[in-house]
């Protein structure tokens, strides 16, 4: 241990010793002075000791020309300089706070902050003119406290400007904190590799003396160390990346401009969403239809996992509505965590007021950067008047000529039919049956087969397979019932035909007319039925039970056909209402 010196006389007592450089005879007090009570620095240069020279001691004359010169903060202010006999002291301002090389323990963030804190000062130092270099950033020259303020000291090695450096300054510097140009002649960027490296140390743990265990094999200059690092970020690897870049033309300029590129990075990695779609344009071709969109959001950076959550941005005309439920938005899945996923948008149009034009906007909030996706949405509605098909009346005329071949056929052929329809036309197929006993006679069925062959003849080949199970049927009623077996069988077989043929069109027309299941069902029972009596008609004669029975029938089946107008003036009289009251504006 050395002796501490007595500076009693230029009213200072040491106190501790702060640290030593033995090659240069440097040696670093923490002092009181004596009148004032304020603790200081004393940086005492010894000339006796072995290595100190003279250019040593002018290094010395710099530092406190240089330090004249400054004022911020963070770099700690010259007081005063006395010599001694063996040597010189400068007297600076203390700073109760760790060198980094104490210190190597540090979070991400922080890390961050002290690279942001040094070049700030870097910024400082290099906007005066001529701008000042300092050539020797390393962790040892970088002073944290407990609350992260930083400090740059050790102004020995600083020039003004970027100029040539004299042969006996040449080797002054840390090897494997130097720029490859400071050995000739430091720039601007010169002590932003020094930055790059001291940040290394902090981020990996690695001491400032084994630092050039990093260096490459084919360039000692160039330091590998990002697979040290697979927590941090990519952007702020390649940014680290080009502090410490050995060329100069691929490092920063200058402080203000890697400070400027530094600042809006996350240090730690963290997933990135992309989305296929930033723009959605639908078109509802019904009224109250529920359109849907997907949406596929994927991650690609790895060893991290996309969380993300859907909501709808707030709209003037919509109802208030929670975060989590919108009035006419859905998503699925609503929330996630992975990093491949296909979004569900559901767009519930029953809502929204018909033949308008909505635009929209939907958010999508991650883990990730950015931590924010819109997607708008252009919604346009259908118009009411394709809620319900217009009336063909081609196809009305069509269902009343179906009367003629349906009368000749009689009760028989329907209360087969009947049947196989529904168990609720069971009363159509006793009344079938008694009829049979009114069309007994061979020339009726004669007539009947010609008729109805053409019938059956037009229905085409899908019919076939039902009016084969209805002929057989009808044959099993009328020969069961009537006296001659033989016309019986005849008029079941051509009754059958005309049946199947008969009730398929009824079907056919009936569908394309937007009708519920039951409304078509009754339509077709109450065709069968009016050219039941009919046929009844023409061979009883159309006495007035028959009249009354066609008058009854005709009325609801016209009304019937109908429907589908009155239908239509319903629901727009509710729409009207509800457009009123309730459906929501674009």
């Amino acid at each position: 241990m050395s002796k501490i010196p007595n500076f009693a006389s230029q009213n200072y007592e040491i106190i501790a010793e702060l640290g030593r450089n033995r090659e240069g005879g440097r040696i670093t007090w923490q002092a009181k002075q004596l009148d004032t009570e304020k603790t200081v620095v004393i940086k005492q240069f010894c000339f006796a000791t072995a290595g100190s020279n003279w250019s040593d001691f002018q290094g010395y004359e710099r530092e406190i020309n240089i330090l004249k010169k400054l004022n911020h903060p963070n770099i700690p202010k010259y007081l005063n300089s006395f010599s001694t006999e063996d040597g010189f002291c400068l007297i600076q301002e203390y700073k109760n706070a760790l060198s980094l090389s104490k210190q190597l323990i540090f979070n991400p963030e922080d890390v961050k902050n002290i690279a942001i804190k040094i070049l700030e000062i870097l910024v400082y130092l290099q906007s005066k003119l001529p701008p000042i270099l300092h050539r020797d950033i390393k962790p040892e020259n970088i002073l944290v406290d407990e609350n992260i303020n930083v400090y740059l000291v050790d102004f020995g090695l600083a020039t003004f400007g970027s100029r040539k450096v004299s042969v006996s300054s040449i080797f002054k510097g840390t090897p494997g904190f130097m720029a490859p140009e400071q050995i000739i002649r430091p720039t601007l960027s010169s002590d932003l590799y020094g930055l790059g490296v001291t940040l290394i140390c902090l981020l990996t743990g690695i001491n400032s003396t084994e630092i050039q265990d990093l260096a490459s094999k084919d360039d000692p200059y160039k330091l590998e160390f990002k697979h040290l690092l697979p927590q941090l970020s990519l952007p702020f690897l390649n940014w680290l990346e080009k502090m410490i870049s050995p060329p100069l033309t691929d490092r920063f300029k200058n402080a203000q401009e890697a400070l400027e590129n530094l600042l809006p990075l996350d240090l730690i990695r963290t997933p990135q969403a992309r989305l296929n779609k930033s723009n959605l344009t639908l078109y509802a071709n019904r009224f109250a239809e529920t359109l849907r969109e997907t949406i596929t959001v994927t991650n690609d950076i790895p060893e991290t996992i996309l969380q993300g959550k859907w909501s709808v941005l707030p709209h003037p005309s919509d109802p208030p509505h929670h975060i989590d439920r919108h009035s006419w938005i859905k998503f699925t899945p609503k929330k996630f965590s992975t990093n491949k996923v296909k979004c569900q948008v559901f767009l519930d149009t029953s809502k929204l007021i018909s033949g308008k034009t909505y635009q929209r906007e939907i958010i999508l909030k991650t883990n990730g950067i950015p931590d924010s996706y819109s997607v708008k949405i252009k919604l346009h509605t259908a118009p009411l008047a394709v809620t319900l098909r217009q009336t063909n009346y081609f196809d009305l005329g069509r269902l009343f000529l179906l009367l003629i071949p349906s009368t000749i056929a009689g009760l028989g052929a329907y209360s087969a039919a009947l049947i196989m329809v529904s168990a609720e036309t069971f009363l159509g197929a006793i009344l079938g049956g008694m009829a049979i006993f009114w069309s007994m006679e061979v020339a009726w069925s004669a007539l009947m087969a010609i008729t109805l062959i053409l019938t059956t003849v037009g229905a085409g080949v899908a019919v076939l397979y039902q009016s084969i199970a209805l002929t057989v049927i009808a044959a099993l009623v009328g020969a069961g019932v009537v006296a001659g077996v033989e016309a019986g069988i005849y008029a079941g077989v051509i009754a059958g035909l005309s049946a199947g043929c008969i009730i398929n069109f009824l079907h056919n027309i009936f569908e394309k007319r937007c009708l519920t299941q039951g409304v078509k069902m009754g339509g077709v029972i109450l065709t069968i039925a009016i050219s039941t009596l009919l046929g009844s008609g023409l061979i009883i004669g159309l006495k007035p039970i028959i009249l009354l029975g066609l008058s009854v029938l005709i009325l609801p089946l016209i009304m019937v056909l109908l429907s589908p107008s009155f239908e239509r003036a319903r629901l727009r009289g509710r729409y009207r209402q509800a457009e009123k009251e309730t459906l929501i504006k674009p």
